[in-house]
């Protein structure tokens, strides 16, 4: 079986809007039973939003009724209806002339969908510049009024699993540079906790110099 689309996700849109069991979305999703109650129990995947595999093209309605009505049958990927795009090979990518007025769409789906991903990264999925994505993104492109997002595993742009590669990648970049947040607002508290120490050290030897005898007695004289 073809590998689905944030599996996580799309356990949760599962568990909150149709009636199969732990079993079949375990099953479909490549996750443990254990783990998709989990998920329904709120104790893993907190506050994800869910990834309806409908709109994304992995499932139908009717796959999905089929296995509701019989908790043995089990969910089959649905296969895009349009080619299956060729390996990648080193260098940008090439978008078909046929496919190229769909590079708007597929932008506006990946930036709505998947925020975490750079530019950089959907340049490299879909074959476009920068400036084309910022247009999409700031909705100053010149055909903004008939840009619909639509995904571009769906549209034969990419495949699923070059655009999970992706979205895996930029995940781990985010979770590194939070990581570094913390560590660095942790040497920042460190610093501003020895320059407390140190404020309070030298105020201290001030206050016993003035208290010392010879101080006193300078005073005196």
């Amino acid at each position: 079986m073809s590998q689905v689309l944030m599996p996580k996700a799309t356990a949760v849109w599962l568990i909150d809007n149709t009636t199969l069991t732990f079993d079949q979305i375990g099953d479909f999703c490549a996750l443990h039973p254990l783990e998709v109650k989990g998920i329904a129990d709120g104790e893993v995947a907190i506050g994800m939003t869910g990834l309806n595999p409908i709109t994304a093209g992995q499932l139908t309605h009717e796959e999905i009724e089929r296995c509701s009505k019989d908790s043995t049958q089990a969910l089959q990927l649905s296969e895009a209806k349009v080619p299956r795009p060729r390996g990648r090979t080193k260098g940008p990518r090439y978008t078909p002339v046929s496919k190229r007025q769909d590079r708007p769409n597929a932008i506006a789906w990946l930036v709505r969908n998947f925020p975490e991903l750079t530019d950089g990264q959907i340049g490299r999925l879909v074959g476009t510049t920068k400036s084309t994505i910022t247009s999409v993104r700031d909705r100053t492109h010149w055909n903004i009024a008939n840009i619909k997002a639509q995904d571009p595993v769906a549209l034969g742009m990419i495949s699923r699993q070059d655009l999970t590669t992706e979205i895996e990648k930029a995940r781990r970049a985010a979770e590194r540079a939070e990581k570094r947040k913390k560590k660095q607002a942790q040497v920042t508290d460190a610093d501003e906790t020895s320059k407390l120490d140190g404020s309070q050290d030298d105020n201290l030897d001030e206050a016993q110099i003035v208290d010392s005898p010879a101080a006193n007695t300078d005073q005196n004289v």
